[in-house]
């Protein structure tokens, strides 16, 4: 590294000292015009130093509601974890997991629950964080929304057959003769997988040309997506090793999720304590 030199921010970037550039919040701009703005600080203990210390310490209630209910959601989301450590649930690693929801098979209600439970926790995770927490980011926000809203709609129509391990159950499913219930789950699944695989599309083009931790986290999701959707509909279409498939995308949606979160709660507090220290120099 030559000294001296400091690399320009890029697009979307904002400059916090020392030449280092961080990913813009969405009121980071507001906030430094508001700083140019205002350039006079109040007296040492003034009203205005009590408002802002009064601000900044404030309790940071949106980004706490975010995470409680997201690693809430997604410890829901991932119950496929404590299948694995019950034998004979899962006859085989073909099955998919959703074939397990059939009602009238052992758990199958309490997993189904647990498929609405998460997509609530998760939106509720996502409103609270909210939409324009990251600059540009509005539209994975929304891509997120409805990946979550689709996990939910899952879970109140499971299938009415396991499609994976049952012939009859296929051929049914092919010929559009079952109960429209088995394909809203199927729609369901593939606004879920859909909707977050757009919500990585938006996230990496975001942060492409970063050095955040973020950017890393969205660049290795692509390179694993790139390769793992094809030998996913290859595993459908010749049913086998389905339920290894899908743990992959269960583990990569989940760290999806949660990069997502901490970027938006990051941004929160960085708000939140910022407005305190500018109630401070202006009050």
């Amino acid at each position: 590294m030559t000294i001296g030199t400091v690399r320009p921010p890029a697009a979307g970037q904002i400059v916090v000292g020392k030449g280092e550039p961080r990913r813009a919040c969405a009121r980071d701009r507001g906030k430094l015009g508001m700083a140019q703005a205002h350039p006079a600080a109040a007296p040492a203990g003034g009203p205005g130093q009590r408002v802002g210390e009064a601000a900044e310490h404030r309790p940071l209630t949106r980004p706490v509601v975010a995470w409680a209910a997201g690693v809430t959601g997604l410890l829901a989301y991932n119950w496929w974890v404590l299948v694995l450590f019950k034998p004979g649930l899962m006859r085989s690693p073909n099955e998919l997991f959703s074939n397990l929801e059939v009602s009238g098979q052992a758990s199958a209600t309490a997993m189904q629950h647990a498929d609405v439970a998460a997509g609530l926790l998760i939106l509720g995770a996502f409103l609270a964080a909210g939409a324009g927490s990251i600059l540009n980011g509005r539209r994975e926000w929304l891509a997120m929304v409805v990946f979550a809203i689709a996990g939910a709609v899952g879970g109140i129509f499971p299938e009415t057959c396991g499609d994976e391990i049952s012939a009859v159950c296929r051929s049914r499913e092919l010929s559009f003769d079952l109960p429209l219930q088995q394909y809203v789950h199927l729609a369901a699944g593939i606004c879920e997988v859909g909707s977050i695989t757009v919500a990585l599309l938006f996230a990496w083009w975001r942060t492409r040309g970063t050095h955040t931790a973020s950017g890393r986290v969205y660049r290795a999701l692509l390179t694993g997506a790139v390769a793992a959707y094809p030998l996913i509909g290859l595993a459908y279409l010749i049913d086998r090793l389905g339920g290894v498939m899908e743990i992959v995308f269960f583990v990569g949606f989940t760290v999806m999720v949660m990069t997502q979160l901490c970027e938006r709660t990051t941004c929160l507090r960085h708000v939140t304590s910022g407005s305190g220290r500018h109630l401070a120099a202006t009050g």
